[in-house]
């Protein structure tokens, strides 16, 4: 053995523990072999060094294995690591398959534990003196202090006691520690990751593949696996036999004395030894025969195999779309189990195969659809369709690239009226792949048959024109993401249902009874709750069918809050025992409590009752970092999503539910009471509903329920009992004010439902001339089942005139839905699928070059000193110069900064932290670093289109404070802070006049022309532009509000006059006070209000959700 295979050897024991199989290899042969041979005096290492072999033999690998380590090479090294390490081995096992080997392993003599369990200290002491070997298994991010001295041996007394806590404990050598962890990847700190060795567990896609195999091939060819299973285990046996007989022959050798020929004993051990070996040899290579036509029939089911694992992987990535997406190997498993039992048998061994496929996938589909939320369904099945195509070569990876990332080449103008800019923008960069050479030509070329193209209702039903018309369904998927990106959503549809089959996206919801016949005592069900469902119904009558209810004392229902843990505690004792149900409602209400209900199902999850079943429930968090329910609760469990129903017409349907014909018949003034009834269920399907258009339809999103309107039906029989005349007023006030409006935070929203009630509940719908909605008048007097066919019959399809807005409302939330599918597709991407796919340059070259690109065109930082010393009089104006300037810097400094760490990370120089690995991901994925926003300006923008509106904005800033002197139009988007620059109008001319400042308004004429066609400032106010309206355009001619025009979501405005003047002289006769935000998030990034003229009622204008934008 050579210096040099010693140091590789404990390099590979010490370091390689925690990498992935890839990273293993490259870091070995790439990196570290290399630099030894390169050295002024080379280090000698056997060139053909395999460094198990020097660690362990086939025997150990043998016994390993027979104890269930997977037989993959990953493992392997794994198992070596943990057997050879100095340091205490930290597992990093999500699937629990290192803890399964470790249990067999050690078996009884194995001590486990848990950090927290009750005792847990005085068994790691028991252990410390007898010798034994310690498991504390599921650990945290960070580990109990007491530890600290055991994890880092800091041994006292001649390397005799150890101490925990305040106590000295007897430290016998024998003593081994194995710490554990469930986290698929944990940041633990540096100082436990230098006391102990990490090991990575989690298993590859590779060895996965290979324990499904055995799977698929045990339940399909039993005869074939037991066969492989005995000749493994015989050969492992052989192995071993034979390394012992070895053993035996050399101690006896070493041991024998003068002439050893002459010792009887030892020569009848050579001969036996001999022929043993002859005879292993040879059952050897009749097994090898053997095996290599067991290996043959095996492969056949290979593919089945390989699909299953990557289902399980994709299915596992879920977790990074929301936290509740939890699954585990184990439920996997079954699922797959069931899967292969349910294919359709076939004679030919290929058509059995491709059932098996069809049969696994369509499985795991529906076992993971069902815990999703609708929202994320659709983004499951593009990844599923993707991975799939993917891996059978099928999908070209520039092509899915360009669908996933969507680039635009910026500062293009669109040559045809169809297509916006951006859109333009986008088939610019399609143009340069090879497939769609020329694509922009042909466009301006056959500009009408195009137009039909993009104009069309259902493009994604259409084929291209001319010779477009054969791409490939990816293809035409490209070129409607770069023209019609409101309809990739209806788009992935059928592209789904075209290469997976319709049986995905026809989406009939899994009945419970189905469901419920998968649970088990170990396998509990967890409802993720939705606002206005009651999944928990169906429970109940699944019990009643079966004979658990709560008369027969045998079904347990705790809600949880202060003070029931013990409740539910006790309940689930009793019920492990005797087999009864138990509910466990809103576990999320009792955060710290979790712990220790997930410790208590896992240990009810062996030995209990076969009739013993748990039902959860919890709501999800509002955001990933709010996440509270552990991850061992989640991923044993069967999840089953909830959500109430979509659309104006279930939900009109469900609001009227709440009431019965009794309800109608209980006032005495029936037509008043009926007809405000059914107002208010509409407006009640409307503000419920209307949250799905985004912030157009809300600012905010508010927790409208049933029981706002149960309370709002209770009020207006009580008021119409006690009055004479219908107090419309009044009830406006009390519903729109308090029973909803109790809920609502914003007060452009509060206007926005005051409107509704406006239009909804007046004096009219008494008379038969109110419309609900365009083409739907409220009903007259009739009966409850009447209302029910009234909806059906009258109600028009669902659109957004049903809501007062716009079909642009539409597009709009179209569009950013798709955009949303396609970023989580592209996020969910595996790391390394891009390097060699043809889709050129690695994750790390592209970060580099686009940093380096950055640093350069980031400019000096604006020196404020030296601006200040060019300036006589400190005017509003200037003051807001400068505040701008000190904020720019701020984030151009950050900007520097990070980008500067960041290179330094790449090149190795610097430790790579989470902040530099976040800033990375931005720039891969084209999005604004945290850090970045968080000193900025609001922005919807991608990182390029945010870069180059920061370059603006420089531009900009620096040509102000070149002198100082008003800009003819000043650009109120380009200011951090647009509210100080239209304060400081105000101040300006309230210092002129002499006028309070209080007292004073701006008011907002808009001119006819652009920003091109003027010269110079003018003498009093400041013309602004770069607004944009969206909900409705202006009519430049006639100067009023107008409708907007289809497919155009944000016209520009011309340029507007700014100017202050006392609040008593606003001219408040026919005018929108129309809200400016500088984003279409707008909520919190509010600016100004603007009053614009109108012809139309405002109330039109409120509905429509008309707002004016600063950028888009």
């Amino acid at each position: 053995m050579l210096c040099g295979d010693i140091l590789l050897i404990t390099a590979f024991i010490s370091y390689l523990g925690f990498f992935t199989k890839k990273y293993r290899q490259s870091l070995m042969d790439g990196t570290w072999r290399p630099y030894l041979s390169q050295l002024k005096t080379p280090i000698p290492v056997t060139p053909t060094l395999d460094l198990l072999r020097m660690l362990m033999d086939d025997a150990d690998v043998a016994a390993w294995q027979n104890e269930g380590l997977p037989a993959d090479r990953m493992s392997i090294e794994n198992a070596t690591i943990l057997i050879n390490c100095e340091r205490w081995p930290l597992m990093v096992d999500p699937q629990l398959q290192g803890i399964k080997w470790i249990k067999n392993k050690y078996g009884e003599d194995l001590r486990v534990t848990q950090i927290g369990q009750k005792g847990y200290l005085q068994t790691i002491e028991h252990a410390l003196e007898a010798g034994d070997a310690v498991l504390i298994e599921n650990l945290e991010e960070s580990i109990d202090p007491v530890l600290g001295p055991l994890l880092g041996r800091e041994v006292i007394k001649k390397g005799r006691f150890i101490k925990i806590g305040d106590k000295e404990c007897e430290y016998n050598p024998k003593f081994r520690l194995i710490l554990h962890t469930k986290l698929a990847n944990p940041h633990y700190q540096p100082e436990l990751q230098a006391q102990a060795t990490l090991i990575n567990f989690t298993v590859t896609r590779a060895g996965l593949e290979d324990q499904l195999l055995a799977a698929v091939v045990s339940m399909e060819r039993p005869d074939l696996e037991q066969l492989k299973s005995d000749l493994t285990k015989q050969q492992n046996g052989f192995k071993i036999t034979l390394k012992t007989l070895e053993d035996n022959l050399l101690s006896r050798l070493s041991s024998a004395s003068g002439n050893f020929l002459g010792e009887t004993a030892l020569v009848e051990n050579l001969e036996i030894t001999k022929q043993t070996a002859a005879e292993v040899e040879k059952k050897v290579q009749e097994a090898n025969v053997t095996e290599v036509k067991i290996n043959e029939a095996r492969e056949h089911y290979r593919p089945a195999a390989a699909r299953a694992s990557l289902l399980y992987f994709i299915m596992n990535d879920l977790s990074k779309i929301h936290p509740m997406y939890q699954f585990s190997l184990k439920a996997f498993s079954i699922v797959f189990q069931k899967a292969v039992e349910r294919a359709a048998p076939n004679e030919s061994l290929r058509e059995r195969v491709a059932n098996l496929i069809d049969s696994i996938t369509f499985s795991v589909y529906q076992y993971t659809a069902r815990g999703l939320f609708e929202c994320d369904k659709l983004t499951y099945l593009a990844q599923l369709t993707f991975q799939i195509l993917l891996m059978n070569r099928e999908v070209n990876a520039a092509e899915l690239d360009f669908l996933l990332r969507s680039p635009v080449q910026t500062g293009t103008t669109s040559p045809v009226e169809f297509l916006s800019h951006q859109a333009w923008g986008a088939v610019k960069v399609l143009s340069s792949m090879e497939e769609f050479c020329n694509l922009d030509r042909d466009i301006e070329g056959s500009a009408k048959s195009w137009k039909k193209f993009v104009e069309s209702e259902c493009p994604e039903k259409e084929k291209l024109p001319q010779e477009w018309k054969n791409k490939t369904a990816l293809q035409h998927l490209c070129v409607m993401r770069a023209m019609r990106p409101d309809r990739m959503t209806y788009a992935m549809q059928n592209f789904v249902e075209e290469k997976l089959g319709s049986k995905y996206v026809v989406g009939r919801a899994l009945d419970f009874a189905t469901s419920f016949e998968e649970s088990g005592p170990a396998t509990p069900m967890f409802f993720i709750l939705s606002p206005g469902v009651d999944p928990l119904k169906d429970v109940e009558s699944q019990g009643k069918k079966l004979g658990y209810t709560f008369n027969n004392r045998n079904f347990h229902n705790v809600s949880l809050g202060q003070g029931q843990e013990v409740v539910a505690e006790a309940a689930l004792d009793i019920a492990a025992k005797k087999g009864h149900w138990v509910i466990l409602q809103n576990i999320h209400l009792v955060a710290k409590w979790l712990r220790t209900l997930e410790k208590k199902l896992e240990e009810h999850s062996k030995n209990s009752h076969p009739e013993f079943r748990v039902f959860m429930s919890a709501e999800p968090a509002p955001s990933p970092e709010g996440h509270i329910i552990p991850q061992g609760i989640l991923e044993n469990s069967i999840k089953i999503t909830s959500e109430p129903p979509t659309g104006m017409h279930a939900n009109l349907h469900k609001a009227l539910d709440n009431f019965t014909q009794d309800t109608l018949e209980m006032c005495s003034r029936e037509t008043e009471f009926k007809s405000i009834l059914f107002a208010l269920c509409y407006f009640h399907a409307v503000v419920a509903e209307r949250r799905k258009f985004g912030p157009q339809g809300w600012n905010r999103s508010y927790p409208f329920n049933t029981g706002d309107l149960t309370i709002s039906v209770n009020v207006l029989y009580n008021f119409l009992e006690a009055n004479a005349k219908v107090p419309y007023d009044d009830l406006r006030y009390l519903f729109g004010e308090i029973m909803y409006g109790g809920h609502i935070t914003d007060d452009w929203d509060r206007r926005l439902c005051r409107t509704y009630l406006g239009e909804f509940i007046r004096p009219e719908m008494l008379e038969g001339e109110l419309s609900l909605a365009p083409g739907f008048p409220l009903p007259g007097n009739m009966d409850y089942n009447g209302y029910h066919q009234y909806i059906d019959a009258e109600l028009p399809p669902e659109s957004p005139y049903l809501y007062g807005l716009h079909p642009n409302a539409e597009i709009g939330f179209l569009t950013q839905t798709s955009e949303k599918l396609f970023r989580t597709v592209l996020e969910l991407q595996a790391r390394d699928s891009q390097a060699g796919d043809g889709a050129g340059a690695t994750r790390e070259d592209k970060v580099k070059a686009l940093l380096e690109e950055i640093l350069e065109r980031v400019t000096d930082e604006f020196n404020i000193p030296e601006l200040m010393a060019k300036v006589e009089e400190r005017t509003p104006y200037i003051v807001v110069a400068f505040q701008e300037c000190g904020r720019m810097n701020i984030l151009t400094r950050e900007i520097q900064r990070s980008l500067r760490e960041l290179e330094l990370g790449l090149k190795g120089e610097l430790t790579m932290t989470s902040h530099m690995e976040n800033l990375q991901n931005a720039l891969y994925f084209d999005m604004v670093p945290e850090s970045w926003a968080r000193r900025a300006y609001p922005s919807t923008a991608g990182l390029a289109a945010w870069l180059l509106d920061l370059f603006n904005r420089i531009k900009e800033l620096e040509a102000w404070t070149s002198d100082f002197t008003m800009p003819s139009t000043v650009w109120l988007a380009g200011f951090f802070n647009p509210q100080s620059f239209l304060t400081a109008v105000m101040q300006s001319t309230a210092r002129r006049n002499e006028w309070p400042l209080d007292q004073m308004a701006l008011q907002c004429d808009v001119t006819k022309k652009n920003r091109e066609e003027f010269r110079s400032p003018p003498r009093e106010g400041v013309y602004v532009h770069g607004l944009f309206m969206e909900g409705a355009r202006w009519d430049t001619q006639a100067g009023i509000i107008t409708e907007a025009k289809l497919k155009d979501l944000t016209p520009s405005m011309p340029v507007m006059f700014i100017k202050a003047i006392p609040a008593d002289k606003q001219d408040c006769r026919s005018v929108y006070c129309c809200p400016v935000y500088k984003t279409s998030q707008r909520g919190p990034t509010y600016v100004w209000t603007f009053n614009l003229k109108t012809k139309e009622n405002p109330s039109k204008w409120v509905l429509a959700g008309v707002a004016l934008l600063l950028q888009i």
